[in-house]
């Protein structure tokens, strides 16, 4: 006998030895339901358009010591602002497992 002689077959496939998880059909404790899902998108869309609808309107109603091009700029650059904060947010929270 050689000691680089290979392990028996039946040692590799012991039924003690739990099987790889394949990632499908695993519940996690940070996984959520989709009433939660759902409600959380609901909840950040309605403020992410409110923000940017009266956010815009009242820049382009109220600032008007700016010319009309400058307030097309500043909406444009809030509503950019605005995605750029709810994708950042969304983010984390998804890192946190809130979502």
């Amino acid at each position: 006998m050689s000691s680089a002689e290979p392990p028996s077959s039946a040692s590799a496939t012991s039924p003690s030895s739990p099987a790889p998880s394949t990632g499908s059909g695993d519940e996690h404790e940070s996984d959520i339901g989709w009433l939660r899902a759902i409600a959380t998108g609901l909840a950040i869309l309605v403020v992410g358009i409110g923000a940017t609808a009266i956010g815009t309107n009242r820049i382009i109603t109220k600032a008007l010591a700016v010319t009309r091009g400058g307030r097309e700029a500043l909406a444009t650059a809030l509503f950019l602002v605005v995605v750029i904060v709810l994708a950042w947010a969304l983010r984390r929270l998804q890192a946190r497992g809130l979502i």
